[in-house]
């Protein structure tokens, strides 16, 4: 699922959205549960917001040693907009670990309202929607789906530094090729194609029966401005795009 951003904007009406992050669906489900919603997440980070304006640092981390304990998908929000780059990353035992941005104003109004759209925005199509959201491995994810599914995948990028819940190496990229392979459905992966020192070796080694779109993308997430470079980004597809 990651973010969730392609199925909300594809927005179809039977989905399973599944990632192996408990903390992600737990917000999700909440959401679909009615307990967490947008006029709740606005009261929440009012408040909360105004805290982190007097006490900066000091009350990031006391949200951040809070929500390891308890584990609360509104406390997971506020880190979630309020800690360095947006990042999420959980140390080995499991808990949220990224650095304070360092923005005391960050929940002004106008952000709040942009969170609070987003939250709206996601309860209106779950009331038009059968959407399921599932804490599995993409094994069993994909194992649902039948022959007339269009399943979308978005592994942590192979080969690449990455601070996800869960690593992701060779074997791992292997047995999603073979999961998919399974399955008579379509399929679309969104995986790295090359930058300017290096290419993404597997896209011919795993996945070289696929059709490949790419796309220029430019990262701002590094801390450092060295770091922050051009990436080409493949789509890759088991079927041929119109017009192909």
């Amino acid at each position: 699922m990651g973010s969730g951003v392609v199925g909300f904007n594809v927005a179809p009406v039977d989905a399973v959205f599944a990632d192996t992050n408990p903390h992600i669906i737990a917000f999700y489900n909440q959401i679909k549960e009615g307990e967490i919603t947008s006029r709740r997440v606005r009261e929440f980070l009012e408040k909360e917001g105004e805290i982190l304006s007097r006490e900066d640092d000091v009350y990031y981390y006391e949200v951040r040693e809070r929500f390891n304990q308890k584990h609360d998908p509104l406390d997971f929000l506020f880190l979630n907009r309020s800690c360095f780059n947006g990042m999420i990353r959980f140390n080995k035992d499991y808990k949220f670990n990224v650095p304070y941005g360092h923005k005391p104003e960050r929940f002004s109004k106008a952000y709040i309202t942009k969170i609070v759209n987003q939250v709206a925005h996601v309860e209106d199509l779950l009331k038009k929607n059968h959407w399921s959201f599932y804490c599995q491995s993409f094994e069993q994810t994909v194992r649902m789906a039948g022959g007339d599914s269009f399943i979308y995948c978005d592994p942590p990028y192979i080969g690449r530094h990455v601070d996800y819940y869960d690593s992701w190496d060779e074997e791992l990229e292997m047995t999603l090729c073979k999961e998919l392979l399974n399955i008579n459905a379509k399929f679309m992966l969104s995986t790295w194609d090359h930058n300017d020192y290096r290419k993404n070796e597997y896209i011919g080694k795993v996945w070289d029966f696929c059709n490949k779109v790419t796309q220029e993308h430019f990262y701002h997430v590094g801390a450092k401005e060295k770091n922050r470079n051009p990436m080409i980004e493949a789509l890759l597809t088991n079927y041929a795009a119109a017009g192909k």
